[in-house]
């Protein structure tokens, strides 16, 4: 039998395969490795399987919640330790092939050498993935795993034990009337939020770069610095001030502005139309500048020669723009588009800060401007319908990132980073 052959079979008790390549000292690392393993782990992911298969069979003795966050913890680490294991396989694996081919193998000095040159970048970003595993990676999974159980305000520990439902509470979100009801009208705003919110800050912010780019516009460096004044305000402060002035009672808009246009008051607190209005008209305040921002810098490297050679052919202004100056701004911006979008359809803040999501909708769990995201807060904060806020969450992600891949795959800019 080669030595590869043999080096992997027998490293399926770890460190065998290395001791039998004669690499003593690392098959030595690799058997300590692996019994810390199993003796720091063993009696953690028993339980934690045991926990995330039942769910608790004894009360009060068992917290469903505590077990299922257990098992998915047990999950991660069985798959840390599977990782751990292959590596060891392919290690032994490997050097039995130079072994074969008659190649000196390194020693462990030469093996830290080559892991310190070679394998620089993973030993520096290793610190930060494991984190990353347990801060993001283990809530997500956990949150998933919730959608799946009848975790609520009438099933939760510790007086009562959350049990497996599987698809149910997807079910319930599209059959039961209310929730259908208000996942659809929900769903139908946050379209059409982002939509409009996105569409009006990109469209003002490449307009006001357009005309400040112009070369008989005097005084263009003070102009921009204005414009991008609602940028280097927090936006929650923006936020909050909105709020005030567009109170129904007491707000500057209602008392002084709309009067002097010859206008009446509006409800812009309570009649979630208008309350919309004034969402879409706050966001196109907070983002345009970060998008004047990006097209002022794609101005600056357009070609003068593309104008000169329209002007000679006759194209007037708005040939010039809709023909040169729109397509590549488009083409060079279309990633932080997407971007917007993103961000638009998942924005809490203005949502929640300006009217709580408000006003209030008779016989709905969500108000009248919640989007999904402020809608899945109020669904855990308030209602504790946790199981269905995880299932919304899920359909919610799956939505966003096809849609991201979608546009991403049809702009000309990631075509031509394929390329």
């Amino acid at each position: 039998m080669k030595h590869s052959k043999k080096a992997g079979i027998l490293s399926v008790i770890p460190g065998l395969g290395q001791l039998y390549n004669k690499q003593i000292i690392k098959g030595i690392l690799f058997m300590m490795i692996a019994l810390s393993y199993v003796l720091l782990f063993a009696s953690f992911i028993s339980v934690g399987l045991w926990g995330i298969v039942t769910l608790g069979t004894t009360l009060p003795r068992d917290n469903s919640i505590f077990l299922l966050a257990r098992g998915v913890l047990s999950l991660i680490i069985l798959a840390i330790g599977a990782l751990l294991f292959i590596g060891n396989i392919v290690d032994a694996y490997k050097n039995g092939a130079k072994r074969d081919e008659g190649h000196q193998l390194y020693t462990i000095r030469q093996d830290l050498k080559n892991l310190v040159s070679q394998g620089y970048p993973y030993l520096i970003s290793g610190p930060s993935l494991i984190m990353l595993i347990f801060t993001v990676v283990f809530p997500i999974l956990f949150s998933f795993a919730l959608a799946f159980t009848n975790y609520n305000l009438y099933n939760s520990p510790p007086a009562k034990l959350v049990s497996w439902v599987g698809l149910e509470t997807f079910k319930n979100i599209f059959t039961v009337d209310i929730w259908r009801s208000t996942f659809i009208d929900v769903l139908g705003w946050t379209v059409v939020w982002t939509l409009c919110a996105t569409i009006l800050q990109v469209s003002l912010g490449i307009f006001l770069a357009v005309v400040v780019h112009q070369k008989d516009v005097k005084f263009k460096k003070l102009i921009r610095t204005i414009l991008i004044l609602p940028w280097a305000v927090p936006g929650f402060v923006t936020i909050l001030i909105f709020a005030g002035m567009f109170n129904d009672t007491f707000g500057v808009i209602n008392t002084t502005i709309l009067p002097m246009l010859g206008l009446s008051a509006k409800p812009w607190m309570t009649n979630h139309n208008y309350t919309r209005v004034a969402l879409v008209l706050i966001q196109g305040w907070l983002a345009f500048p970060y998008i004047f921002i990006v097209t002022t810098g794609v101005l600056q490297s357009i070609p003068e020669d593309l104008y000169e050679a329209a002007v000679i052919d006759g194209a007037s202004a708005f040939r010039k723009f809709k023909d040169i100056t729109l397509p590549l701004i488009l083409m060079s911006i279309a990633p932080i588009l997407i971007t917007q979008f993103t961000f638009n359809f998942n924005n809490f803040n203005i949502i929640y800060l300006f009217n709580g999501g408000g006003p209030a909708v008779p016989g709905s769990s969500a108000g009248g401007t919640d989007i999904l995201v402020s809608w899945i807060y109020k669904l855990t904060m308030q209602s504790s319908q946790y199981s269905l806020a995880a299932a919304l969450t899920i359909l919610l992600s799956v939505f966003v990132i096809g849609i991201a891949l979608w546009q991403f795959k049809k702009t000309s800019s990631f075509k031509e980073a394929k390329k």
